[in-house]
């Protein structure tokens, strides 16, 4: 039976992402404001278009559609039969996993436990759609390789993770756009208090390749700065868009009983979440920031909490004019006006855009700040929007405990979600 009082706490964490593929590296970027943004030929010196950069994931090339040809770090194994139903992504992903699971200090028993499911999230990989379909149509009998639907899919990551690691507990994947895998956290926290699992593996990953990045250039949603160390710049007067991002990041939730019973140090306690809907456009948030800040209040209502009880917010800001300027206007509406003044900023402007994986490498983000006892600061912050003014943003990392941490995810189609973080206490 499930019980409101049943505590959920973050114990394992991994990362292949812009600024680094472990949680040494993530850490170190974070503390120093080291981005991982650089410059990329998405188009080939044929076609110049706009958007010349991006959030990177160095050490692993993953630029043919053939995974004979791809590379990574050596301390990875895999077999061809795991590699040859995987996208770039799932490579991450898988990457990702290996990391959290031996953080956590789970045994394969432990994974491939009844009570333990995988929730996933990413947009597929349009990179192998693509090579998949040309391959479908230029064969006179229109067949493929019998891999192309599971490592193209949306449903990639579940598939492949699900039977690379023996998940029996549940198997699952959401769909929000950028709120996707904190939408997964959300829900994983709902089946572990109901008392439904014991622990959930929240995976985040996506490609970043041409097929993932340009089309959203049409939406004018990119930034087409061609400076690595300003394009992606949350919260400044003179942002353009966002910078597209790829790569991993997994989370790992439990129940305190069963992070006691293997004596586990939990990063932080994952207090509660809410989330709400615009209802006012498909690509576009309220202008007024109404939608999120009424998910940042059913955060602070379900967890019991007040504005003033809040050390840091992790924005989701992502550099885009609309978007920063209605989180601005939502963060006033919440704390501002309540008289509080949390420190906010957002990591983006080290990492750049990640898509659905933001959700679940921010709240990792906020895990370490929580455990190591630091504010991430704003990154490339030079000029702050006037809409802004009164808003607490460091420039750079503070060196302090954070607190209570919110941290914030939105999407297309108006989904917002907001998950709140608490340093972990000993009961």
């Amino acid at each position: 039976m499930g019980s409101a009082d049943r505590r959920v706490a973050i114990t394992g964490l991994g990362f292949i992402t812009s600024i680094g593929n472990d949680r040494a590296e993530v850490t170190d970027s974070l503390l120093r404001q080291r981005h991982g943004i650089a410059r990329v030929d998405f188009a080939g010196p044929d076609r110049p278009i706009g958007v010349k950069v991006a959030g990177t994931v160095k050490g692993f090339k993953t630029d043919s559609p053939f995974w004979s040809k791809w590379s990574y770090p050596p301390r990875y194994r895999f077999l061809p039969n795991t590699l040859r139903s995987l996208a770039p992504h799932g490579l991450y992903a898988t990457c990702a996993a290996e990391q959290a699971i031996a953080d956590a200090r789970l045994t394969p028993a432990d994974v491939s436990s009844e009570s333990t499911a995988l929730f996933s999230c990413s947009a597929g990989s349009p990179y192998l759609l693509r090579h998949y379909l040309n391959l479908m149509w230029d064969t006179p009998d229109m067949r493929g390789t019998p891999m192309g639907v599971v490592s193209s899919i949306p449903g990639t990551l579940n598939f492949n993770l699900g039977t690379y690691f023996k998940i029996r507990g549940g198997n699952c994947g959401f769909v929000s756009a950028c709120a996707s895998s904190a939408h997964a956290l959300g829900y994983a926290f709902d089946e572990i208090r109901l008392g439904r699992l014991e622990r959930v593996i929240v995976v985040g990953a996506e490609d970043l390749n041409t097929e993932s990045v340009v089309p959203f250039m049409s939406m004018k949603a990119l930034s087409e700065c061609d400076d690595p160390d300003l394009a992606s710049r949350p919260f400044d007067r003179k942002r353009d868009g966002f910078v597209s991002s790829g790569g991993a990041a997994v989370v790992i939730v439990e129940s305190a009983e069963a992070a006691a019973a293997r004596n586990a140090a939990p990063y932080a306690e994952l207090l509660g979440w809410a989330q709400s809907s615009d209802g006012v456009n498909i690509a576009m948030p309220h202008p007024g920031g109404e939608g999120l800040a009424r998910a940042m209040r059913g955060a602070l209502r379900t967890c019991g909490l007040a504005p003033a009880d809040i050390g840091y917010v992790n924005a989701h800001a992502t550099s885009t004019p609309q978007g920063d300027h209605s989180e601005a206007l939502a963060l006033h509406a919440v704390f501002t006006e309540a008289g509080a003044h949390p420190a906010v900023s957002s990591t983006k402007g080290l990492t750049g855009h990640p898509l659905s994986m933001a959700g679940a490498m921010e709240a990792a983000f906020c895990s370490l700040a929580i455990r190591d006892g630091f504010v991430p600061g704003n990154a490339h912050l030079e000029e702050p929007d006037e809409a802004c003014a009164g808003l607490n943003l460091p420039r750079e990392t503070r060196a302090a405990a954070p607190g209570i941490v919110m941290s914030n995810s939105s999407g297309f189609g108006g989904s917002n979600v907001v998950l709140v973080l608490a340093p972990w206490k000993t009961a």
